[in-house]
């Protein structure tokens, strides 16, 4: 039996949940998210909870997409009323970013400013040297803040680059001066 997925999912007085067939969708004061649901997972309200069930408890694909799925649809309940969020820092002499409408700029040590296309549905703030991607749909948010790490990623000897607020980059030691 999943842990997980044999959990029952509080729906707030805020959210409203539909399901449309395969389809679940979740309305609440931040926006509408939707998720389509695997053939063999299933889901109800009753009383104020959604409740995730599958067709066979016992076979062990079945339970990874029970806890799949109800992690889906908590993380879709808690982005449309709380949200999500991920703070990342630059690093760097020089180095800056900076949020034009629904692009990000970055100068991050290239001979160009670098320029990301935000995608609907994200949110991007600048404030000094550090970058706040804010959106409801959790994948969606560390999908783009992990897209605009890659574009410079933390080097290991000067730790210069893009990095996750408190994310840890081993440093490694230069080369030794060489005896004469």
């Amino acid at each position: 039996m999943s842990r997980v997925g044999k959990q029952q999912i509080k729906i707030p007085s805020s959210v409203e949940v539909k399901i449309d067939g395969r389809v679940v969708s979740v309305k609440g004061p931040k926006g509408l998210l939707k998720q389509e649901l695997h053939p063999v997972v299933s889901v109800e309200i009753a009383g104020g909870f959604l409740t995730v069930k599958v067709q066979d408890e016992n076979n062990k694909q079945q339970r990874s997409l029970w806890g799949l799925f109800a992690s889906l649809l908590d993380n879709m309940v808690l982005g449309v009323t709380v949200g999500f969020s991920k703070q990342m820092e630059i690093n760097g002499v020089g180095f800056k970013a900076n949020a034009v409408g629904k692009k990000l700029v970055l100068n991050v040590g290239f001979s160009h400013p670098v320029e990301y296309n935000i995608p609907d549905g994200i949110e991007v703030k600048t404030e000094g040297n550090t970058i706040n991607v804010s959106g409801i749909d959790k994948q969606l948010v560390g999908e783009v803040a992990a897209q605009i790490r890659k574009i410079k990623k933390p080097e290991p000897y000067k730790g210069k680059g893009i990095r996750y607020t408190g994310e840890e980059v081993r440093k490694k030691a230069g080369k030794a001066a060489g005896k004469e």
